[in-house]
């Protein structure tokens, strides 16, 4: 896998955990949760600036923003309880339909 696809891959997990962490921030009056919200970000920015080296910025972007609300959905069901209706389902499938096509059929997307 090349090396721009691992920061972005990282760069979604970065981001996951931090804005995980912003829900149990409750606002940012939990100091420990609110650390974490702020180096996950951190982190998360960094590794994008790393990605954007070899990769377009709207592609990354998609991408990142895609992964994110997949995970977040489903870290917020799993960890929060938080249900989503059928028109939320359908919607992010079709987040991540169109992060396949980007990764199967975009020339933007250096594989």
């Amino acid at each position: 896998m090349p090396l721009h696809y691992i920061y972005l891959i990282l760069a979604v997990a970065a981001e996951t955990v931090g804005t995980t962490a912003l829900q149990a921030s409750q606002q940012f009056t939990r100091l420990v949760p609110s650390l974490i919200v702020v180096g996950g970000y951190g982190i998360a920015f960094f590794l994008l600036s790393l990605t954007l080296r070899v990769m377009p910025v709207g592609i990354v972007y998609a991408i990142w923003s895609g992964l994110g609300i997949v995970f977040i959905a489903v870290i917020g069901l799993v960890v929060f309880g938080q249900r989503l209706d059928l028109p939320a389902i359908l919607g992010i499938s079709m987040i991540m339909a169109g992060i396949l096509v980007i990764h199967l059929f975009s020339g933007a997307s250096p594989h």
